[in-house]
């Protein structure tokens, strides 16, 4: 559904009828986002997203430093895994310099983490919110960009973090940097466009709060965090290529730390796939918004 504003008519006996100062029309296409709407609700992102922002750290001791525990424990425990146990190699910079395995682990987990996080935030966000989606109407689309607005917090505090260990290990940042928020950017739609298929879904079907969590782990290990690309070999090389998420990882650590470029096609297979998800989402969203408040 979209809204229209209309001015509202004078307060006198002779003025005719008042038109209405909302008026809620159904969309003609599944996919017709109005950006004029969104825009004169910004003001209501950005309390969705300061709210969720708080929420998120409130009654907790450490707060906002759970960004950093969190990914340095999980860098810790993986690199000792993969890096000692089963001495996995990964690569090095264009120069030929040695990349540390928990600055290479961690380096990966600062977007998977921001991947990960959008997806189980924003998939529930709709049912978690269920008594604002009831009874007051606003553009619904605006629940699920404050759930990703709000993880590009977590995302800064683990950059700062990341920026400060990589100038510890004496690897310099190239020119290739500027390509990273490009690369952010692609991450942040197959997320968004995934989480709102999801929450969408939840709405009706809450399988999907149970069945999400597992995909996302199993996606984990099926895409090359702990472990470089070069450590696949034959069918299992082909077979991971098909994951999106395989050339993103492999473009950003080239962002970042200088890593052999990866190969063209992936990441134009990427971007299309990351665009290919943001749409189907979004489609798939506000196919079902008209049910929303009769539902949850």
């Amino acid at each position: 559904m979209t809204a229209t504003t209309l001015p509202l008519a004078q307060n006198s006996p002779s003025a005719p009828r008042r038109k209405p100062y909302l008026v809620v029309r159904a969309r003609r296409s599944w996919l017709s986002v109005n950006l004029r709407e969104l825009w004169l609700f910004r003001d209501l992102l950005l309390s969705l997203t300061a709210r969720d922002i708080k929420l998120r750290y409130k009654q907790t001791a450490l707060g906002v430093l759970w960004v950093v525990l969190q990914p340095l424990l999980a860098a810790g425990i993986l690199s000792f895994v993969f890096g000692k146990l089963a001495n996995l190699h990964v690569d090095e910079t264009a120069t030929g310099k040695r990349i540390p395995y928990f600055l290479f682990m961690f380096t990966s987990l600062v977007v998977w983490n921001f991947f990960a996080n959008i997806v189980n935030k924003v998939s529930n966000i709709l049912v978690g919110n269920s008594a604002l989606v009831a009874k007051v109407y606003f553009p619904r689309l605006l629940l699920p960009l404050s759930g990703a607005m709000g993880m590009l917090v977590d995302l800064a505090v683990s950059a700062i973090l990341l920026i400060i260990l990589q100038l510890t290990a004496n690897i310099p940042f190239g020119p290739q940097l500027l390509f990273a928020p490009l690369i952010l950017l692609l991450i942040m739609s197959a997320a968004l466009g995934i989480a709102m298929a999801a929450t969408a879904l939840s709405v009706q079907y809450r399988d999907v709060a149970y069945i999400l969590p597992v995909i996302v782990q199993l996606l984990f290990f099926a895409s090359p965090i702990a472990y470089s690309v070069a450590n696949l070999h034959g069918r299992s090389a082909a077979f991971y290529q098909l994951n999106p998420l395989t050339g993103t990882l492999s473009f950003w650590r080239w962002s970042i730390l200088g890593t052999p470029f990866p190969p063209l096609w992936t990441i134009a297979y990427t971007a299309a796939f990351s665009l290919l998800l943001l749409l189907t989402g979004t489609m798939i969203f506000q196919r079902m918004e008209r049910t929303f408040a009769d539902i949850i």
